[in-house]
């Protein structure tokens, strides 16, 4: 038995003010000491008791991985000690694909497993429009589930629930792509439970836009992130973004200049295997999109 002080999961997390689940399965809201607020979603922390079901955090443990994101004024985490990031797609309104590899990009610096959701899969036009960009990413590995969560919505829980038993997977999409369906049909009762945890932070009665986990039927827990229509990655170096583009890792080290930027440089590994049709010329134009932005001129 742990003799130590107390412990408890962070839940949910709005501002600098925080959900609580003791280990003894309590729950309870909570505040920061002072004006620290880098405490998310997912952290297991430190807390002392102040009764009447409030709480105060008094440190952080340390975590095994952290998702952030970030602009040239400030970093943003987003959610700690994951299992995987689940990506939520869709064709109806279409995906931006930039926005999606910058999130694996952070996830691959962070050595997270990453999956896609693409939803809308019962409507024939919709997931028709993403096919071909589907396969490619099927084609670097990663897991690609299409679900029909509108007409098919007990073949959309079978199919994901395997894949997010057992471990804290965050969800992450643009909105419009599906994703408060999905945790709907996954936690039943999420808008309640959502509402609930809403009013105990008092963030107002209709606020939903915070991040909060869910415990799941089959095992696991989902931590449902707000949509988002930017994704920084102003904290990561050149290299990791170079690092975090899965087909490029093999290829780094191989050019004949040691600062190639893989744009214009003869000899260049990765540009001899776009002209060869072993990089995705996609990806690669976003690549240079997002070099262009990490170091202008």
């Amino acid at each position: 038995m742990n003799s130590g002080p107390p412990q408890a999961s962070v839940i949910a997390a709005y501002g600098r003010q925080f959900w609580l689940r003791a280990d003894n399965g309590e729950e309870r809201s909570a505040v920061t000491r002072g004006r620290n607020a880098d405490v998310v979603a997912g952290d297991r922390v430190v807390w002392t008791d102040l009764g009447a079901g409030q709480a105060v955090i008094d440190t952080v443990v340390p975590r095994i991985n952290r998702l952030r994101r970030s602009d040239s004024r400030r970093e943003k985490i987003i959610a700690a000690n994951l299992g995987q990031v689940a990506v939520v797609i869709s064709g109806e309104p279409l995906f931006s694909e930039e926005l999606l590899l910058r999130v694996l990009i952070a996830a691959e610096c962070e050595d997270i497993a990453c999956l896609l959701i693409a939803t809308k899969a019962d409507i024939a036009p919709a997931i028709a429009a993403i096919e071909p960009r589907l396969a490619v990413y099927e084609a670097l590995g990663y897991r690609v589930l299409r679900v029909g969560s509108h007409d098919h919505p007990d073949e959309t829980v079978a199919t994901l629930q395997p894949v997010l038993a057992d471990q804290t997977t965050l969800l992450l999409g643009q909105s419009g792509m599906g994703k408060s369906t999905l945790v709907n049909l996954l936690v039943p009762g999420a808008d309640l439970r959502t509402q609930a945890i809403s009013q105990a932070l008092q963030t107002g009665r209709h606020t939903t836009t915070f991040t909060r986990s869910f415990d799941l039927a089959g095992g696991g827990r989902i931590i449902d992130s707000p949509g988002f229509q930017v994704f920084g990655l102003s904290h990561l170096s050149i290299s990791e973004l170079e690092h975090g583009i899965r087909e490029f890792k093999p290829l780094l080290g191989q050019c004949r200049y040691y600062n190639c930027s893989h744009r214009h440089e003869p000899f260049c590994a990765i540009r001899n295997a776009l002209e060869q049709s072993q990089i995705d010329t996609r990806r690669y134009a976003l690549y240079v999109q997002l070099r262009d932005a990490a170091q202008p001129g």
